[in-house]
């Protein structure tokens, strides 16, 4: 299945249901949504509707992030609230028939400390999870300390719903060889986030744009087992003055072909 983040891809003035059906008309197969009235979207739960409608099939949603993700290491109201929100996520997974969420557990930086109530919540949010049948896919972000805390998470918490998703730009803009989370945690699996830079920066640009060695990547991807979508999580850096229909079709094309990458068999 070949997916994209539907919710964004830098164009405005558009809104989701438009999006979403520019995507399908594009010929993805799938879908992640971002889950938060922020950024102007307060119809954001109508999305899996417009994904359906438009013959999509919506491999998950993101949780929200920045401040919020800080505060789940707080012993405090902050910390609380935020794990409420976490998960009234899961909550809405399981209630619109979405199998999996993305969670940051930090932002890249100014990371709080490591807590046990934070750690326990974490834990909690894993057990809701597994019993309302959802994946939880740890990110990996762009700095050693973020990479650092996600690890963390996953070394102590070894849940079956509770595993790894693999962010390419973040790989390549900030690599550290002994926190190279697709090695440590690739049989954990769960989603993919694929996008290029330039290797110094987030920059979310089509694959084949940047510096990544897709080759190489998407050969050590199929190795893991992985057996999910191929997404993109891409926006229209460099391509602002194309109609989001001809940026699509573009990014469909390049989708495609990291597809066929992971799909290649390497020779005896």
């Amino acid at each position: 299945m070949l997916s994209i983040y539907g919710s964004w891809f830098g164009y405005e003035g558009y809104g989701l249901e438009a999006s979403i059906r520019m995507v399908a008309q594009a010929g993805f197969e799938g879908v992640l949504l971002w889950w938060s009235d922020e950024y102007n979207r307060p119809n954001y739960k109508k999305q899996p509707d417009y994904a359906r409608k438009a013959g999509l099939f919506v491999e998950n949603i993101h949780a929200p992030f920045g401040d919020i993700t800080q505060n789940i290491w707080a012993d405090n109201e902050a910390g609380q609230a935020t794990f409420e929100c976490y998960m009234q996520c899961v909550e809405d997974c399981a209630n619109y028939e979405i199998p999996a969420m993305v969670l940051h557990v930090s932002r890249s930086n100014d990371l709080p400390l490591v807590s046990d109530p934070g750690l326990n919540r974490l834990k909690r949010i894993a057990d809701r999870a597994e019993q309302r049948g959802i994946n939880i896919a740890i990110e990996n972000l762009r700095t050693a300390e973020a990479i650092t805390r996600a690890t963390y998470v996953l070394e102590q918490i070894d849940a079956p719903r509770l595993g790894f998703c693999f962010d390419a730009g973040h790989h390549n803009a900030r690599l550290v060889a002994e926190t190279d989370m697709l090695a440590q945690f690739g049989h954990r699996l769960m989603a993919l986030h694929l996008h290029d830079n330039d290797g110094t920066d987030d920059q979310h640009l089509l694959p084949f744009d940047g510096t990544t060695d897709w080759p190489a990547l998407m050969q050590r991807i199929r190795q893991t087992g992985y057996t999910g979508p191929t997404t993109l999580e891409v926006v229209c850096e460099g391509y602002q003055d194309r109609p989001p229909e001809e940026f699509l079709a573009l990014a469909y094309e390049r989708v495609k072909k990291l597809d066929e990458l992971r799909n290649l068999k390497p020779a005896k």
